[in-house]
């Protein structure tokens, strides 16, 4: 579809991206959930690959299956542990406009990897819609 598609000038670098490591608490995850007004966030392992997303819902689940509200207990489930509803897809950065755009339609961002599977940032789906946008009215 559409060749000129460049993805690094819509990769927001993993440096500005925020994310969470699987060995991160269920405490942590809710308190920075909260802070930051997040709903998604992509998931790490420690030596930095991509693994999945975690969302709220996946949270809450976990709160809910487990009929478990003690903050000081939360803090012993760890992240790898909870199971995922709906993780993200991710590309690698040699990907094409078409997986992307694919993803997008289902995905509010999709994490990027390089070769090594290493996490190196996202693009938002409204930086895809804006590009689809810009391309067409510049056609005209």
């Amino acid at each position: 579809m559409n060749n000129n598609f460049n993805l690094l000038i819509y990769l927001i670098p993993k440096a500005s991206t925020y994310y969470m490591s699987t060995s991160g608490s269920l405490r942590q995850a809710l308190e920075k959930f909260d802070f930051h007004k997040f709903t998604v966030v992509p998931l790490l392992d420690d030596e930095g690959n991509y693994v999945s997303t975690i969302s709220e819902g996946d949270l809450l689940r976990y709160i809910k299956q487990a009929n478990e509200l003690n903050l000081k207990k939360l803090e012993n489930i760890l992240l790898k542990d909870i199971p995922h509803y709906r993780p993200y897809k991710s590309l690698r950065i040699d990907c094409d406009f078409q997986e992307i755009l694919k993803l997008a339609q289902e995905q509010n961002f999709i994490p990027i990897t390089d070769d090594r599977g290493k996490f190196i940032g996202i693009v938002k789906r409204k930086s895809v819609l804006q590009f689809l946008i810009d391309t067409t009215y510049a056609i005209k």
